[in-house]
């Protein structure tokens, strides 16, 4: 019983430290700042569940998958890095990317790319994952699929509390905020290409 325990807690806390709900929150805060509070709550409603979707999936054919369809961790950690990296250099210099602009009318573009993928369900939090599910069979992928189902939870409640914080910080504190994390996922853009080809030379070196 002790060991189980033991598990399920490496198994949160290591998706905590890959999802991280804290800077994505920040992240969230600068790619929704025109949206209303309904919008909101929607696009972190909506990018949640498809997430945890994703990484069910994963958690319980992620081989397969990969397989089915001739991919590789590091094709994945590199086409994810070039589009957060696009997505952050735009934030940054204040130009905002289609996939978040306030002109785009529907949600769905922001809750399934950038926010579901790459940014809460990447290829870390895949590999995670499969790693983790991997790990006592069924017992293993129970365990994996509901730490990250709580962990859903408590992103979900960090997106929220964002509102209050936008109030409080303003317009040009939005203004600023947007471009601060236009740098950070543009930094972690840069991490995941460079671990993307990192892997492909381990791989094909």
């Amino acid at each position: 019983m002790s060991n189980l325990v033991h598990h399920s807690i490496s198994v949160f806390l290591g998706f905590f430290a890959i999802m991280n709900p804290i800077a994505n929150t920040a992240v969230f805060i600068g790619l929704t700042g025109d949206s209303s509070s309904a919008e909101r709550k929607k696009i972190a409603g909506k990018a949640l569940l498809i997430s945890f979707f994703i990484i069910l999936a994963f958690s319980i054919s992620g081989k397969a998958i990969f397989h089915l369809f001739g991919i590789t961790l590091p094709a994945l950690r590199i086409t994810g890095g070039s589009m957060v990296f696009i997505i952050g250099y735009q934030m940054l210099h204040g130009s905002a990317s289609k996939m978040h602009s306030s002109e785009v009318k529907s949600s769905s573009d922001i809750s399934i790319s950038p926010l579901s993928v790459p940014i809460l369900a990447g290829p870390g939090t895949i590999a995670t994952s499969m790693n983790y599910a991997a790990i006592g069979g069924w017992g293993g992928i129970i365990i994996t699929v509901t730490s990250f189902l709580f962990l859903c939870l408590i992103t979900f409640l960090c997106f929220m509390s964002g509102e209050k914080l936008m109030k409080l910080i303003g317009k040009s504190g939005m203004e600023i905020t947007t471009r601060l994390m236009g740098l950070i996922l543009a930094v972690i853009g840069v991490q995941m290409l460079l671990e993307g080809v990192q892997g492909a030379i381990s791989v094909w070196g």
